[in-house]
């Protein structure tokens, strides 16, 4: 995903007036369609596929265009949580449930893998997260101290915020309860 999808916005408080969470023009819910679509499509191209992993991206508020900028990066979480929450109501519905947003997703039937959420890299900023993670741009105050996590365009990790996605990915994989399969 580089930029929010032309025409699309962010979600909104439903309670504001003008307020319109429809698939037709929310960016977050057009992504959770493309997750539902990657996730058949890569059960079709690798049948073996049993299961995937989301993390959704990192701290877009540093971004120095709307190239994936906040509050879309934040909120492609809501994406991944939803496309989650769609297979699980399917895969409990006998598999006859399916979310015309996600699509279908029901493994027993062979249509997507099982799917779970992975780790987690979004934090707010330089706002540490209850674990500790942030994200820094070279503020000066703590608790960035200069640090620099980004490129020059505020978007992707530099090396040094790749290591904090790679930290979390090690983490995730050595820990979870589903991935024995990936410990030594």
């Amino acid at each position: 995903m580089t930029r929010p999808a032309e025409g699309f916005q962010s979600l909104c408080d439903p309670t504001v007036a003008g307020c319109s969470n429809n698939v037709s023009h929310t960016e977050a819910l057009r992504y959770e369609q493309e997750l539902g679509n990657i996730l058949r499509s890569a059960k079709t191209r690798w049948p073996n596929l049993q299961q995937v992993f989301h993390s959704s991206r990192i701290y877009g508020g540093y971004a120095n265009s709307s190239h994936s900028s906040e509050p879309y990066a934040y909120e492609y979480g809501f994406s991944v949580k939803w496309l989650i929450q769609a297979q699980i109501l399917q895969i409990h519905s006998g598999g006859t449930s399916i979310d015309p947003t996600a699509g279908d997703l029901n493994y027993s039937a062979g249509a997507a893998p099982w799917t779970a959420w992975g780790p987690y890299t979004w934090a707010n900023g330089d706002t540490p997260r209850s674990d500790g993670l942030l994200w820094c741009n070279g503020q000066a105050n703590a608790p960035c101290n200069g640090e620099v996590d980004f490129q020059s365009d505020g978007t992707h990790p530099n090396n040094q915020g790749d290591q904090k996605v790679v930290n979390q990915l090690m983490n995730f994989f050595l820990n979870s309860s589903f991935t024995s399969w990936f410990r030594p």
